[in-house]
């Protein structure tokens, strides 16, 4: 008896110990929008496998407002340790440089790259009552007669899509900012304008039950999720390539070794199910990726939106 109890009690201060290292290993994960939104919902999706792998708790933080400026300023002011991440789209690292004339953050100089976690492709969805079956028809529709397109926002990811559709395909299709691809999905459902561009997983909903019609992809292949949709390269209009990423980053100054950590530890468990079916299924491409990498996809990106929105002198709202 005197032996068991002291098996017990051996026991029990191991796990009291080992619960105590858990709450101590908590891992911060800024997401830069509401609870409820796509970008949101990934993140949440990461916090079980994710926290699993690095042996941690994962709680998210949403820090919404000013475009990604009240998350970055938030990283910054946290120690470049590896226990504080951003979860971020492509539109707060990569198109608010080019979009605002003063930044308080700088992606390139105060963010160090860890991973990307997924791509989301643009898909150009109508009315199902649309006449037009697919990209083609729509452009010859557009040269037709005047049509109109909504957006998520000035200098959205789907606000420059249509400004690459328009000079693609040589068309003048009027852009109609929302606030929120919410409302602009709805008017497209209600037939007040034309067409919306929107990640798939945020449309997957609609096409599948029919209330929208996808009819080109700015992709350079095909998606798994809708994959009789073809690409706008495949229907020849070339130069229609929107992909919103969505990616990890830590406070520039954090250890090479903890980054590479983090690194690591997404790569793992985005190529593992239950997470790498969902996202598949949602219309995502899980995508691990090395540091390096996610650096090099920041600074093309961020070239080639800066070029368009200085081309089109479009600037923020």
């Amino acid at each position: 008896m005197k032996i068991l109890k002291t098996f017990l009690f051996v026991l029990l201060g191991a796990l009291a110990g080992f619960s105590y290292a858990q709450s101590n290993n908590i891992i911060k994960m800024v997401v830069a929008f509401p609870p409820g939104g796509p970008v949101d919902s990934m993140a949440r999706s990461l916090v079980e496998p994710l926290g699993k792998e690095l042996n941690a708790q994962i709680v998210i933080e949403n820090k919404s407002g000013g475009n990604g400026a009240i998350a970055a300023e938030y990283l910054a002011a946290n120690p470049a340790d590896g226990k504080t991440l951003w979860f971020t789209s492509a539109g707060a690292v990569a198109i608010n440089p080019g979009l605002y004339e003063k930044l308080s953050y700088n992606p390139m100089k105060d963010l160090a790259p860890v991973s990307l976690v997924a791509n989301n492709v643009e898909v150009l969805v109508v009315n199902p009552n649309s006449p037009a079956n697919n990209a083609a028809e729509f452009v010859a529709l557009a040269k037709s007669k005047e049509l109109t397109m909504g957006s998520s926002g000035t200098g959205s990811v789907p606000h420059l899509a249509l400004e690459q559709l328009n000079d693609s395909a040589g068309v003048k299709i009027l852009h109609v900012p929302y606030k929120g691809a919410a409302p602009a999905i709805t008017d497209v459902m209600a037939g007040h304008i034309d067409g919306f561009f929107g990640d798939i997983p945020g449309l997957i909903g609609y096409i599948k039950s029919g209330k929208l019609k996808s009819i080109g992809l700015a992709a350079d292949k095909r998606n798994s999720a809708i994959p009789d949709v073809k690409t706008f390269n495949e229907m020849g209009i070339k130069g229609v390539d929107t992909n919103n990423w969505y990616a990890v980053f830590v406070k520039a100054g954090t250890p090479k070794a903890d980054v590479e950590r983090l690194s690591m530890a997404l790569k793992k468990i985005l190529k593992q199910d239950p997470l790498n079916s969902k996202l598949s299924q949602s219309g995502s491409e899980p995508v691990g990726s090395t540091p390096e990498e996610l650096g090099n996809v920041l600074k093309k990106d961020t070239a080639k939106w800066s070029q368009l929105i200085k081309a089109k002198k479009i600037t923020a709202e």
